[in-house]
């Protein structure tokens, strides 16, 4: 049975979401979070899904859902969440290590 972690950062970025949109709206965070572990579940079925991101990482791949980007890693065992971060911000190559 394939398996999805999520590591540190991701989960603290998960956190940053929801805090940030939860100020004015937490339903409407709860529901953000939602559609991201919603994302990340599909991502499990069908992790080629997401856009080869080869310029971070061997085996990085990205997928959008709304303003975010989520990066992930293909691993023999499923997927890794490395990264959720807003789709304005610029990626450096350290931000997914």
């Amino acid at each position: 049975m394939a398996r999805r972690r999520i590591r540190p950062d991701a989960d603290e970025d998960l956190n940053q979401i929801w805090s940030f949109i939860a100020v004015n709206n937490p339903k409407a965070a709860d529901a953000m979070i939602d559609r991201l572990t919603e994302a990340f579940d599909m991502l499990l079925t069908m992790p080629l899904a997401g856009r080869a991101r080869r310029e971070f990482g061997e085996n990085l791949r990205s997928f959008v859902v709304d303003n975010h980007v989520i990066f992930y890693e293909t691993v023999p065992e499923g997927i890794d969440i490395v990264r959720v971060m807003h789709g304005r911000r610029n990626f450096e190559p350290n931000d997914l290590v």
